[in-house]
This record gives structure tokens, C-alpha cells and sequence, in this order.
């Protein structure tokens, strides 16, 4: 246990959990958050304190001014957790603020990277330590820049910026001319069973400030080179000059870079990117320390008055920085990771949809291409309602997620409902159709019985049986008739008041079945199937499709979204409202309705109106599609702004493109 080493932490669930998987290497004390002024309580408690301390404060629980100075302090340093729900970020604290933090973490964050942030705050607090005494004014410097890294790791999803920052930092800390960041790959995968795996260091970034310089694309992962003997070995290789190097080391100084560019190198540092579990994934490499930071190494001689060895202290503070930028590039490593797991998550989602319903194959994907492009178009506006509105990055991912997924409740709705192209199922059609052969089958039966019953009474003369064919072939083409009339009622002919009635006149027909028994020509559920007035849903066929859009906000609202797209499934709950309140599921009207759901619904009406795979219906023509919409625009079901913006900006055409597009790009 390190009896030097203090942690300050508030007794919070998030901090509680955290604290307690360090294996007691720390002396633990509790913050009293109950006392009057938690203010006093720091500043009493930790004046005058000789222990290294660190402070674990929960910003759920603590106003973020009362932290103010802490961590400027000596032998304190404040790791601050946020909400892992997103409620505070990074964002949402000034500048002047977050520069009072060593870190700060999501509440989530995972055992082994806290227990890193925690062993890296008490380094920082001892190299800084022997740095004051060294240098006071450069180590609060050094401090400060350190702090704002630490910052940018918890912020920052840009992988590529982030690390540049860092390697601009880490020469500027060190004085370094020049840097380069090396990251390793390889080849192959880690399951052992595509044979040996190749590695080798990937050149990412290259600063320089007295050349305009290019690197190779990549150097050998072996002991020959420096940056390589670093990585193998994960050990710092500091040189004061590498052209007068020991001959019995391992690896030798390659002048081709000098030679080719007429650069000087004399003092080198490189220093080893370990992860929290202490694995190499990289190499920062420094040239040239210089003693006057603005100086410019133009020839041999400035090299020679300027360019000394890195120092303790400045290969101290690389090595920290290294690791910072380690966890920075595994952190983002893995968001990125995430990110292609939910990417494909929402595509197999959406294939699931698919699945179900065959017909409507590519219809979100053509929403999705639809309401994307539209808020790009909303984006350019420069009058009317909507020339304020802007969306970013992330309100656009957002919508494009919503869109891809709105229909997922689908999945739960009956599939004979959800692919019923007309009032019968297709069951139910070919039971009437039995029924109505029986009845031919009963008439056959009623003219033979006929003929028969004459020639028993002598009354077998040829007209007689002629009237008896001429009977026959009238009452089956009646009944003939009813079943055509019948199956255009089932195709969606339209019923007006003689249709209404003469449907009204077969139910009341009956027939004989095979037991010889009555029965009604038709069922009273095919009745009320085929007395449907529009479309091929009853009442509660098309409550259970509505449903869908419940089923889907409550599937959706389970996923534990980022801050960034939570209100992915409220989007997803409007798209079937209407302004003037005619929608569904909640009959919303106007502001109620998110703006992301007003445009999305434009799309989904569109599309479905415009694709030809729909089974109750036919496709119509991108104009008259557009003619149907405005005629809502008019009933004041949709934004009339909205849909002039949508034919403007012709984002309908997109439906069409779309249907050349990956899903994912």
C-alpha cells in the first residue's frame, strides 16, 4: 500500500465502485459532502498536507466552482467524473474551468482506465514536484499544458487532431525541433490461426519546425532502428548525439533522412506509447532539443550552438505524454469500433425489417438518403422560418438513424397483416372459392337429379332436358357473377351505395354444403373484410400496423444512446403525426412535433406514394406524388416551409438515386 499516497473522493455510487477495485494501493478518505461549506472543507483539509493526495469529485454532485484551485496546488490533483448520461461534458464547462482538472472521465469509465488516470495524476503530481524545485515558472507551464492534454483526452473524438496536438506539445515541453509518431499494425489476425503474423510501424505525423520534411510509409518492427528497439523492447532511447554513439548497442542512427534533406540530428528521444495494460501500440520520436525554443536549426552551426540533450525532466514528461496519447488512440480506437458495431447493428436492423416485409425492400434506406439530404438543404437556407436553423454532424447522424430505423416496430406486427395486399387474406379467398365450387358443385348436382327425375317419369323428351342445360347455365353464371363481383370488392373496387347494397343482398344467399346442411354464402368475417370502404385493413388491422410506431419508440428508447443522439427515438416516435393533429400514435400538432419528424414524415409519404413495391397499392409518378403532398400541405397536415424547401431543393430525386446506393458508406 502506498501510505504516501492519499485519495480524496466523494461517497457517491460512481465514485464508491471505481475506488474500491484499486486493491487498496491508496489511503482512501471520504469528502464529508454534508457539512455546510464544501469549499472550507477542501481548502481546510488539504492546506499544509505533505501527502500526495488525489481528488475524485463526482460532478453530480459538486458545484464545479467549489473545485476552483485545487488542483494548482501542490501535491493535489482533481480527476472530475460526468455523468455517463451526457448531462455535463466537456462542452458544457468553460475554459476556465476545465483547466482546474488532471482529467476528466464519464462515470463509466472502465476499472483499468481509472486505475491508470489515478497512477498518471500521482506521477504527474511527483514529476511535477521535482520540476518546481528545478524550475518553478517552466514546471507550472509544463503543468498547464499537461492539464489541457488531459482535458482534450476526454473530449476530443478526433483521432488524427488529437495526436498532432500531442506531438506538438510533447517538442514544445521538450524543446524538440522535430517529432515523429509512429503507430503499430500488423497483419493477419490475433486468433492464431492464419499462420505468422507480420508487424511493422506506421508513420502517421511528422513535425518539423526548420524543414519541410515527408517520411516513409512505414519502417521494419525490429531492434535495427531506434523507434524500432522501442517498440520491441518498450524502453526510452535517449541520445545525446547520435552520429558519436556506442558501437555495442543494438541499433544504429540511419543518416539517409539527413542526407536527403539536409537536416542535422544530433540529441534523439524516443520514448514508447503504452496502453493501460502497459502494451506498446506506438512510438513518439524527438529531435533536437533546443535550448531557445524559437530558434530554427538552418545549418550545422545553428545545430551546434543550439541543440543540446533532452534532460531528466523532459524525457519524464514524454513518457507521460506518450501515455496519454496511447489512451487517447485506444479510447477513440475503440469509439470508432463501437461505432461500426452499431452501424452494423442498425443494418441488420433494417434487413430484419426487410425480411418481414419483402415489398418495402429499400424503402428506409431511401428515407434515409431523403431526410439527410434534406437537412443539408435546411442547412443552406438564408430566409424565410427557416434561415436560422442549423444542424451538425451529429443532429444529422442522428436523423439519419432515426430514419433508417422508424419502421423497426414492424417487426412485431403479424406478417399476413403486414404484407396484406387485399381485404381477404389469401386464406380466406381460397375458402370462398371452395365454397363457391361447391355451389357449382351443387348445381351440377340439382340438373342431373333433374334429368333423372323426368326419364323416371317418362318425361325424357329432348326439350324438356334442353330447359333443364338452359336453367343450369343461367344460375351458374349468376353465381359465376357474384364471385367476380366479389373478387373485385377484394381487388379494392370502390364501394359505392349500390355496390354497398348489392353486397348487403349476397350475404343474406346461403347455399348447400355436402352434409346437405344451409349454410350463408358468406362468413360474417368476410364480411366485414370485403365491406372495408378503403384499402385492405380493417379497423383492427390497421390499429395493429399503427402500433408499429409505439413498438418502435419503445424498442429504440432501450438502447443507451450517446449524448449525440438521444432523441433518435422521439424523431422516431413523430413520423406519423401531422401538424393539424390527424396523426398517430398521439395526435400531435405543431411545435409538438420535432422538426426531424416534420421532415422525415415528407420523405416517408413521398416514398411510399413514389416506390412501385407496394402491394396494395400502385406506384404514381414523382409529380403526382408531389400533387398528394401539397394537397396535405393545404389540410395543414405537413409544414408548408418544410415542403417547399423539399421540391426546391428537389431532394424527391434522391429517392431514386438511392436506390444505387450502399446502405452503409
Amino acid at each position: 500500500m502506498s501510505e504516501n499516497r492519499e485519495i480524496w473522493c466523494h461517497d457517491s455510487d460512481a465514485i464508491r465502485t471505481l475506488v474500491t477495485q484499486l486493491g487498496g494501493r491508496y489511503r482512501i478518505r471520504t469528502l464529508n459532502s454534508r457539512q455546510k461549506d464544501e469549499a472550507t472543507i477542501y481548502m481546510d483539509d488539504f492546506t499544509g498536507s505533505l501527502a500526495p493526495t488525489v481528488i475524485v469529485a463526482d460532478l453530480a454532485h459538486a458545484d464545479i466552482r467549489k473545485l476552483r484551485g485545487l488542483n494548482t496546488k501542490t501535491g493535489i490533483r482533481v480527476i472530475a467524473l460526468f455523468p455517463k448520461a451526457g448531462a455535463l461534458t466537456c462542452s458544457a464547462l468553460n475554459a476556465r474551468e476545465t483547466g482546474h482538472f488532471f482529467a476528466l472521465l464519464s462515470a463509466d469509465v472502465s476499472a483499468d482506465i481509472f486505475a491508470y488516470t489515478i497512477e498518471a495524476a500521482f506521477t504527474n503530481i511527483e514529476i511535477t514536484e521535482k520540476d518546481r524545485r528545478e524550475a518553478a515558472f517552466s514546471a507550472d507551464r509544463d503543468r498547464e499544458e499537461l492539464n489541457r492534454i488531459g482535458i482534450a483526452l476526454s473530449s476530443t473524438r478526433d483521432l488524427d487532431a488529437l495526436l498532432k496536438m500531442i506531438l506538438s506539445k510533447m517538442r514544445q515541453i521538450t524543446r524538440a525541433d522535430a517529432g515523429s509518431l509512429y503507430i503499430i499494425e500488423s497483419s493477419g489476425s490475433d486468433n492464431g490461426l492464419s499462420g505468422r503474423r507480420e508487424r511493422w510501424l506506421r508513420f502517421k505525423f511528422i513535425q518539423n519546425d526548420s524543414r519541410k520534411v515527408t517520411l516513409a510509409d512505414h519502417l521494419p518492427l525490429n531492434e535495427e532502428s531506434m523507434a524500432g528497439y522501442t517498440a520491441v523492447h518498450g524502453e526510452v532511447v535517449a541520445l545525446d548525439n547520435v552520429y558519436s554513439m556506442a558501437s555495442n548497442l543494438p541499433y544504429r542512427f540511419n543518416p539517409h533522412f539527413d542526407e536527403e534533406t539536409g537536416y542535422r540530428t544530433r540529441s534523439l528521444l524516443s520514448v514508447p506509447m503504452k496502453n493501460a495494460r502497459g502494451i506498446v501500440i506506438g512510438v513518439m520520436q524527438l529531435l533536437n532539443c533546443k535550448r531557445n525554443w524559437t530558434a530554427k536549426l538552418l545549418n550545422t552551426a545553428d545545430v551546434e550552438h543550439e541543440v543540446q540533450p533532452f534532460p531528466p525532466r523532459a524525457i519524464r514528461l514524454a513518457e507521460s505524454l506518450a501515455s496519454q496519447a496511447a489512451v487517447a488512440y485506444e479510447n477513440s480506437r475503440l469509439y470508432h469500433e463501437v461505432e461500426i458495431l452499431f452501424e452494423g447493428f442498425v443494418q441488420a436492423s433494417v434487413t430484419a425489417i426487410e425480411q418481414r416485409d419483402p415489398t418495402t425492400s429499400g424503402h428506409s434506406i431511401r428515407v434515409a438518403t431523403m431526410s439527410v439530404a434534406f437537412a443539408d438543404a435546411l442547412n443552406q437556407v438564408k430566409s424565410g422560418p427557416y434561415a436560422e436553423t442549423r444542424f451538425t454532424f451529429e443532429q444529422i447522424k442522428e436523423l439519419r438513424y432515426a430514419a433508417l430505423l422508424h419502421d423497426f416496430g414492424k417487426i412485431v406486427v403479424r406478417e399476413e397483416v403486414l404484407v396484406k395486399a387485399k381485404k381477404l387474406y389469401p386464406a380466406q379467398l381460397a375458402i370462398l372459392r371452395q365454397r363457391f365450387d361447391c355451389v357449382h358443385q351443387e348445381l351440377e348436382t340439382q340438373r342431373v337429379q333433374k334429368k333423372l327425375d323426368n326419364f323416371m317419369t317418362g318425361s325424357d323428351d329432348a326439350a324438356a332436358f334442353a330447359l333443364i342445360d338452359a336453367e343450369f347455365r343461367s344460375r351458374r353464371a349468376e353465381v359465376d357473377e357474384i364471385l367476380q363481383f366479389l373478387l373485385s370488392v377484394n381487388d379494392g373496387l370502390a364501394l359505392d351505395e349500390a355496390a354497398i347494397q348489392r353486397l348487403t343482398t349476397i350475404a343474406r344467399k346461403t347455399y348447400r354444403d355436402p352434409d346437405g346442411r344451409n349454410q350463408p354464402i358468406l362468413s360474417p368475417g368476410e364480411i366485414a373484410s370485403l365491406s372495408i370502404p378503403h384499402g385492405s385493413l380493417n379497423d383492427e388491422e390497421r390499429q395493429e400496423i399503427e402500433s408499429h410506431v409505439v413498438h418502435s419508440f419503445n424498442f429504440l428508447a432501450q438502447i443507451p444512446w450517446t449524448s449525440d443522439l438521444k432523441y433518435t427515438p422521439w424523431i422516431v416516435r413523430a413520423h406519423h403525426e401531422k401538424s393539424n393533429g390527424t396523426g398517430y400514435p398521439y395526435h400531435l400538432r405543431g411545435e409538438e412535433i420535432p422538426l426531424q419528424a416534420k421532415m422525415m414524415t415528407i420523405c416517408d409519404i413521398f416514398d411510399a406514394l413514389y416506390a412501385s413495391d407496394r402491394p396494395y397499392k400502385k406506384a404514381v409518378s414523382a409529380e403526382r406524388a408531389l400533387d398528394i403532398l401539397n394537397t396535405s400541405v393545404r389540410y395543414q397536415e405537413l409544414d408548408a416551409d418544410l415542403f417547399t424547401i423539399f421540391v426546391e431543393a428537389r431532394i424527391f430525386e434522391k429517392a431514386t438515386s438511392a436506390l444505387s446506393l450502399k446502405l452503409f458508406e
